[in-house]
């Protein structure tokens, strides 16, 4: 039975490319359109789509708003499209799934590939874990609960995330102390919305966060974020750690790889690592943190009950490549308990 989809726009023309785009995939249906928050309301509770695409800037209430007011009323997978990352991050924050750049609809390749990747955050989407209610936004960096008693100065703490992530991430995070050892992070993002993710982070955790650069030299208290269209990559010299960010072809469907940094990290850490993989959809990271495990690192998997898609850290688990399964809650405690 295909997947039925509300698609929500104040564009007419985006609204109809869309429904056209669509009309070309058999699981997948569009079976309304709505112009506004208003129309969109009246459609979800009368035809009970499986999933609402919902535009952010719209006459009226806008789609954060909407999804903020509406998510404890129902429980419905949300995707969000808009071309504001901060906007994209509020979006997941009051309960979306997942978000997309919003693509200019008179360029045909632009909108084959945006279509494309559409059609696989709504399969997934599908059978996401939707929160009955919006999160609490984090208002501050606060005081870390957790404690370390001093710099592990080899240590290294890797972390890889998709749908859902954005989120996941920064509740492991934020609860890790000033002087924790580097974390270097990708997170499924396009280029450009990095950036704005990194200034996020750092606003909001104890540590110092930052979009990675080529060459970036890792210290204790240091984030860094691989950025959009880059591979994100551990190096060792003899002064340390650092980092380096290449173009360069999709692995596992992705461009930063979580499989690419996590193979670095696997080669030039080994048994100084602690990785955890968290909620996303596909498989990219899981053998990745397989070869972790394998050269001594200490590999973590969120579980699924509090995984928005439970894809990636599913595969790792399956393939054996997580020593420990664990709650979002728990994951930075465990980290900082295995750091040596």
């Amino acid at each position: 039975m295909a997947i039925r989809v509300l698609t929500v726009d104040d564009s007419i023309l985006f609204r109809t490319v869309i429904k056209n785009e669509f009309a070309k995939i058999d699981d997948i249906e569009i079976i309304d359109t709505a112009a506004n928050t208003k129309e969109a309301e009246d459609k979800i509770m009368r035809l009970n789509p499986d999933v609402v695409t919902m535009d952010v800037e719209m006459p009226g209430m806008n789609g954060i708003d909407f999804i903020r007011s509406f998510l404890p009323k129902k429980r419905v997978p949300f995707i969000v499209i808009t071309s504001s990352p901060t906007r994209a991050f509020d979006a997941i924050s009051a309960g979306a799934v997942e978000f997309l750049k919003k693509p200019v609809v008179q360029n045909n390749a632009s909108m084959d590939s945006f279509c494309e990747r559409l059609a696989s955050i709504i399969r997934f989407s599908a059978k996401a874990n939707v929160r009955s209610a919006p999160v609490r936004p984090i208002s501050s960096a606060s005081q870390s609960p957790l404690t370390l008693s001093s710099a592990k100065n080899n240590s290294i703490i890797a972390l890889g995330a998709s749908t859902g992530g954005t989120d996941a991430l920064i509740e492991v995070v934020k609860r890790l102390p000033k002087n924790s050892p580097p974390v270097v992070i990708v997170q499924h993002m396009p280029a450009g919305f990095t950036k704005m993710y990194a200034e996020r982070l750092d606003k909001l955790c104890a540590m110092d966060a930052k979009e990675a650069e080529d060459g970036d030299r890792l210290r204790p208290g240091l984030i860094v974020v691989g950025a959009g269209d880059y591979h994100l990559r551990l190096q060792k010299d003899a002064r340390g750690y650092y980092v380096t960010c290449k173009h360069g072809e999709k692995v596992s469907g992705h461009c930063p790889s979580v499989d690419v940094l996590f193979e670095s990290v696997a080669e030039t850490a080994g048994p100084h690592a602690v990785g955890a993989i968290l909620t996303g959809m596909g498989a990219d990271g899981a053998e990745g943190l397989l070869k972790m495990r394998k050269h001594g690192a200490y590999t973590i998997g969120q579980n699924e009950a509090t995984c928005v898609v439970y894809g990636m850290p599913g595969v790792a688990f399956k393939i054996g490549a997580v020593m420990k399964q664990l709650p979002l809650d728990k994951i930075a405690e465990e980290i900082i308990s295995r750091v040596k």
